[in-house]
């Protein structure tokens, strides 16, 4: 009987770390390598990664279809996320773990995809140009006293797509589009770059106000390149709209799709990346905020404060696309 039991065991371990996951990914971090590789140490489960852009990865996946391999889809930005679930190929999944962990208000619907970081959307500024107070909100950008001023990236940026799309949503098309037309006019140059490059544009004085994702600064902040330092410490970060509405964050997410045949072991890995340990590399490696409620954001990012969030509506943030780069072309926002 005990030899029995002894076989069982030893087939349940060797079933174990005989497993495999497949995950397309549109992140390109060092800090998911060293998840990936301590999730397969702890477990002796494979991680297999499959790397390109959102839309490729989303793409290929209809492609593939029943007969693809794919597991698990993880990306930036909530957009590309719904572009994947709106397609059907997400399967609804949950754990007593993933109910503890994760935040209601940041998992696609029905549970089809679970958010596990968090970035803002901000607006960062000269700290000698631009005075305290100066800027309030994102719509302050389009006010006549910062033409020739503002910096941007391209509207074919998804960060820049879900930022109008959530406009849209929050304060109606006309205004949304009132409010890209503003930026074109107050533009500092042709947009262009990353959104690092647009705060590397205030130190060399090209511009002095950028729309920037919270993270940036804290790899500008961090940076082996003096120069970047520099430009850190040549900005101030102001959290728009925190008298109405509240600034505009995004997600990193992470879905099980239908086509996985390790379904089990996939839910595993989606509690694996909102455990501590997991979510303390997420923020003290790449500067994004931990959704697991008792992990404490970066140092940096505390010494920002506390802010007002905009309610998000990830399901207007790829719904409303289309229509974004429509007002981004009438506008001509390039």
């Amino acid at each position: 009987m005990k030899f029995k039991m002894l076989l069982v065991s030893l087939f349940s371990v060797g079933f174990l770390f005989s497993q495999e996951l497949t995950i397309y990914s549109h992140r390109h971090y060092d800090t998911d390598k060293g998840i990936f590789k301590l999730f397969s140490d702890e477990t002796g489960i494979k991680i297999n990664v499959v790397q390109a852009k959102a839309n490729e990865l989303a793409k290929r996946l209809e492609v593939e279809g029943k007969n693809s391999k794919a597991d698990l889809f993880m990306t930036a930005d909530a957009g590309n996320l719904e572009q994947v679930r709106v397609n059907d190929l997400f399967v609804p999944v949950t754990s007593k773990t993933l109910d503890e962990l994760s935040p209601k208000e940041l998992r696609g619907k029905d549970n089809t995809w679970y958010a596990f970081t968090t970035r803002a959307r901000i607006i960062v500024a000269s700290k000698d140009r631009v005075k305290d107070g100066a800027i309030k909100t994102y719509e302050d950008l389009t006010k006549p006293e910062w033409k020739g001023k503002v910096l941007v990236r391209s509207s074919n940026n998804v960060y820049n797509i879900s930022l109008l799309s959530s406009m849209i949503d929050s304060i109606g098309e006309e205004k949304a589009r009132e409010w890209a037309s503003g930026i074109v006019k107050n533009l500092a140059r042709t947009p262009k770059g990353a959104d690092r490059d647009q705060v590397r544009a205030i130190y060399a004085k090209e511009g002095d106000v950028a729309i920037s994702n919270s993270y940036y600064l804290g790899h500008l902040a961090n940076s082996k390149n003096e120069k970047d330092v520099e430009a850190f410490n040549s900005v101030k970060v102001i959290f728009p709209n925190q008298d109405d509405r509240g600034t505009h964050i995004n997600v990193s997410g992470i879905g099980v799709l239908k086509t996985s045949k390790n379904k089990e072991v996939a839910v595993r890995f989606i509690e694996f990346m909102l455990s501590p340990k997991a979510q303390e590399m997420l923020t003290n490696q790449n500067y994004e905020y931990p959704v697991n409620k008792s992990v404490k954001p970066n140092k940096l990012l505390q010494s920002w404060g506390e802010f007002k969030i905009e309610k998000p509506n990830f399901e207007a943030y790829y719904g409303n696309a289309k229509e974004s780069l429509k007002i981004f072309d009438e506008v001509q926002w390039k």
